[in-house]
């Protein structure tokens, strides 16, 4: 439907009443009244960006639970909903940044900090610090007319006067009057500050209101009038050099007052740039241009670099003033295989390539190369196994949960995150495979094609090359090939779902009556019989439990279900790993064979075309292939599985 020029006017006119909402402007015995009645309005910086976050809702997550004890290994974790939908795999930061906040919420040691970010390139410190920036935008608070720092309209109030007005009110008042506000409070409303015009604004960072930014300045360049502002030297023919009219404060650090000052990569700036930081940090107040006092500063000082940066700047022992007023959060690459998938799902979603078609396991394979590009070596297990561990998955051996406490991976590796591929590499190969791509499509093979090509161009590092190669062209086909012969065996199996629960329904039944000595009733004819001793050594085999060991893995498995039965906790085939396994590749070793012939056949007859077609149909509608990319994954099968038949 065509749209007129009325049409889009009324459009426009419908967002303006919408955005539209009145404003306060009054004096200061309104303001104070206001205040009266609620003091929660005086806020200061941290506590005001702490509690915007805050109030987008969070929870305690349950460490306890499956998804989380293994990856926290136990460690208190809160969510926050205003990180949630953007940041994955970043809880442990995003908890050590919120609990900086809170603090300086209230008032301790690190309202007084500088607050850094340290990570690798593509980590996500940008992203981040310009989300928590976002948090402001749009919220409202008032300050004085006419100055140009935004101050709190209380900070009128004489300090002879202040004790008593903090009792009435109920509020703390800290802070001093910018030199401009005390010129219009002395000649334009004579002294009498009650009659000061208050008014309400919106943070913004495009209008340059509360919320800053200083770029990394070069050497040559550098001017501390980025940071708080200049005299204007038009005015200096009318004005003396001390009076405030001649003052432009339009710094960061004037701008950013009662809100954010963020330093984008700040140690690329030379340490005399910086000096006004410690000011900024220790006395909360910021040098002015010229011959005048220095000026009150209320702000959260977000700073974030890269690590060679950071080690760079705290080996210089004259830099150590500084470095005392820095709290460094390190923002690692994400070493949780689902969680990096779900960055790539995000980024893809709101690129032009959100509508192409992506193969089950593409982006699981492109993550799986991130991830363990950022793991270092272990003693206690292979690369593969590790980045699994640290996914929160089972790893099963001989029937058993293999333990592998988190803690001592990490604790042997504690510098482990900090380098590998980036986010941004793993983008480029996708989009590069999606670019080449002539049917809108992407799979597994031709993205570890494209990852193995960019890894080849764009790495210099040998050892590093090397080692990237290894993993795509060994582990990960490997692991992929396991993948995929595991799908097309599932594809095989008519009710798979069905057929598993009822092989664990008739297992469990056996085993409980195994380990409680009774006898095993047909629920049909009730009929009683010994527990059948074949069909479950047949299930146990499968995983490699033999001999003495069946007896003990009976055990468990019961024990474990009447557990979580007992808790209220649903029981499938699903709920303990080892049986689990253990029932699937029962299920897929008695289809193996067929996949193999027909997957393989070049001349098929029709029942194993009936089977070829079938076998398509369920890649596609449970499985999410199309028809292109289920052939192509099938060719591929054909010509990398099975090679002994």
């Amino acid at each position: 439907m065509s749209r007129t020029k009325k049409d889009f006017l009324d459009l426009i006119q419908k967002q303006r009443k919408k955005k539209k909402k009145e404003k306060f402007e009054g004096n200061f015995l309104e303001y104070l009244e206001m205040i009266k009645e609620n003091p929660e309005k005086i806020k200061l910086a941290h506590k005001r960006l702490y509690e915007t976050i805050c109030d987008h809702g969070l929870e305690t997550v349950d460490v306890g639970s499956d998804s989380y004890r293994d990856i926290f290994n136990g460690d208190k974790i809160r969510t926050y909903d205003y990180f949630k939908e953007e940041f994955f795999g970043m809880e442990s930061v995003i908890n050590k940044l919120m609990r900086f906040l809170k603090s300086a919420a209230h008032k301790g040691e690190e309202s007084r900090q500088v607050l850094l970010l340290m990570g690798p390139v593509g980590a996500g410190k940008s992203a981040l610090t310009e989300h928590i920036k976002r948090a402001l935008d749009g919220q409202r608070y008032y300050h004085l007319e006419g100055d140009p720092q935004r101050g709190e309209p209380l900070q009128l109030i004489p300090r002879s006067l202040r004790s008593e007005m903090e009792d009435v009110l109920g509020v703390t008042i800290e802070g001093d009057l910018s030199p401009i506000a005390r010129w219009d409070l002395l000649n334009k409303y004579e002294g009498k500050y009650e009659n000061f015009k208050v008014v309400e604004s919106t943070y913004s960072q495009r209008g340059r209101r509360g919320i800053a930014v200083v770029p990394p300045m070069d050497a040559n360049s550098q001017d501390t009038s980025v940071l708080i502002g200049t005299e204007d030297i038009s005015k200096l023919d009318l004005y003396s050099e001390d009076d405030p009219r001649v003052l432009s404060l339009n710094g960061a650090f004037n701008v950013g007052n009662r809100g954010i000052v963020e330093f984008v990569e700040v140690f690329k700036n030379e340490i005399e740039f910086l000096h006004t930081m410690l000011t900024a940090t220790q006395e909360k107040r910021v040098p002015t241009p010229g011959k005048h006092d220095m000026i009150f500063f209320d702000g959260v000082i977000l700073a974030h670099c890269n690590e060679s940066e950071w080690n760079r700047f705290k080996s210089e022992h004259t830099n150590e003033a500084i470095l005392d007023r820095v709290v460094k959060i390190n923002v690692p690459y994400v070493l949780e295989l689902d969680q990096e998938k779900k960055i790539y799902q995000k980024m893809i979603r709101r690129s032009d390539f959100r509508n192409a078609h992506i193969a089950p396991h593409t982006l699981k394979i492109a993550s799986m190369f991130s991830v363990m590009s950022r793991l270092q070596p272990s003693r206690k297990c292979d690369l593969l196994t590790k980045m699994k561990i640290y996914n929160g998955e089972a790893i099963i051996e001989k029937g058993r949960v293999k333990k592998v406490d988190i803690r001592d991976l990490k604790d042997e590796a504690q510098h482990e995150g900090m380098e590998g591929i980036s986010t941004r590499f793993i983008m480029k190969s996708l989009d590069s495979a999606l670019s080449d791509s002539d049917n809108g499509m992407i799979t597994p093979i031709n993205v570890v094609d494209s990852l193995i090509k960019q890894v080849k161009e764009q790495i210099i590092d040998e050892d590093a090359k090397t080692r990237y190669l290894e993993i795509l062209q060994k582990i990960i086909r490997e692991e992929y090939l396991r993948i995929l012969e595991t799908e097309i065996a599932k594809a095989f199996i008519t009710a798979y779902e069905e057929q598993a629960q009822s092989l664990f329904d008739s297992y469990l039944d056996n085993a409980e009556c195994f380990t409680t000595k009774t006898k095993v009733k047909n629920k049909i004819t009730r009929e009683e019989s010994e527990p059948d001793e074949k069909f479950m050594r047949t299930i146990e085999e499968m995983i490699g439990v033999v001999g003495s060991a069946r007896d003990g893995f009976r055990n468990d498995v019961t024990a474990f279900m009447f557990s979580k039965m007992r808790k209220g906790e649903t029981v499938d085939y699903r709920s303990y790993g080892p049986l689990k396994e253990a029932i699937e590749q029962y299920l897929i070793s008695s289809v193996k064979d067929i996949a193999r012939i027909v997957t393989r056949s070049k001349s098929r007859d029709d029942n194993q075309k009936k089977k070829y077609t079938d076998m398509i149909d369920t890649l596609i509608n449970e499985y999410g292939y199309n028809e292109s990319s289920a052939e192509e994954i099938l060719t591929y099968a054909s010509n990398n599985l099975w090679r002994d038949s």
